[in-house]
Parts: structure tokens; C-alpha cells; sequence
């Protein structure tokens, strides 16, 4: 099994970037734990982080058959790129949407997310933890186990 894991605008801060509402880990933390977790349950994973939205798109579109499945903290494209969530539209590489904090108790523009619609489930408010339960969600789903 092989997960690719894409992380949006600003997230390459983290540890320094409002660390009362993302906390303190970095992403480079995020991703070690992430790594220790995916050889625990002998699952291969990579990692991409870009501010950038075509090279999200890009990124998306070139999983389709090099992926099993897709964790993506969209970050603030989330709210509006249409463009992000027409790529997850068109491939056949499920998609988990993630997010550190939980944007349903932050302002009002954050409630929303244009790639809730075609993503097979979203996790937010859990921190690190929402990554992890991604990843073992992916991993049970992929494996036919009980979730």
C-alpha cells in the first residue's frame, strides 16, 4: 500500500505559525511520526507540501495509479479552489481531508470546504492525532477491515 500525503499554503510554518490554534509540532515533526506510524503498519508514504495550488492539482492528478490513497490538509484552499477539488473529482485515488484545527469553531469563511463533497471523509480539531487517524483509517479501508 502506498499513501501520499499533501499538505497546503502556510503549513511549511508550522511550529512558529499561531501555535495556539496549530500547535507546536512542525511539519518536519508531523511527518517523522507520520513515517514511524506508516512502517509500523508496513505501509509506504510519501510527503509533499506546496503553497502553491497548481502543484497540489498536479500532484493529485499524478496519484492516480501510484497511490492507493490520498491525506490532504488543503489548508486554506480548502475554502475555495475549485480547481483542487475537480482534480480529486477526476481521479480514482480515495481521499482523506484533514486539518490540525477544527475549522467549524473558527471564523465563519473557514466553515466551508469546497472538497468535503468528493472526499471519503474529513478529520479536523485533533492536531497531530489527525493525521494519525487518517492514516489508519486509509490503512484499514484499503485492507477491507472493519472501518
Amino acid at each position: 500500500m502506498k499513501i501520499l500525503v499533501i499538505n497546503g499554503p502556510n503549513l511549511n510554518l508550522l511550529g512558529t505559525r499561531e501555535p495556539e490554534i496549530y500547535g507546536n509540532l512542525t511539519l518536519e515533526k508531523i511527518n517523522s511520526v507520520l513515517l514511524k506510524r506508516a512502517q509500523d503498519l508496513n505501509v509506504e508514504i510519501n510527503f509533499f507540501q506546496s503553497n502553491v495550488e497548481g502543484e497540489i492539482v498536479t500532484q493529485i492528478q499524478n496519484a492516480q495509479n501510484n497511490f492507493d490513497f490520498i491525506l490532504l490538509n488543503a489548508a486554506a484552499f480548502t475554502h475555495y479552489s475549485i480547481a483542487i477539488r475537480d482534480a480529486i473529482s477526476a481521479i480514482n485515488v480515495p481521499v482523506i481531508e484533514i486539518h490540525l484545527s477544527n475549522i467549524h469553531k473558527r471564523e465563519e469563511f473557514r466553515h466551508n470546504s469546497v472538497i468535503s463533497a468528493v472526499v471519503i471523509g474529513q478529520i479536523c480539531g485533533f492536531g497531530l492525532d489527525s493525521y494519525i487517524s487518517a492514516l489508519e483509517i486509509a490503512v484499514r479501508k484499503f485492507r477491507g477491515e472493519y472501518c
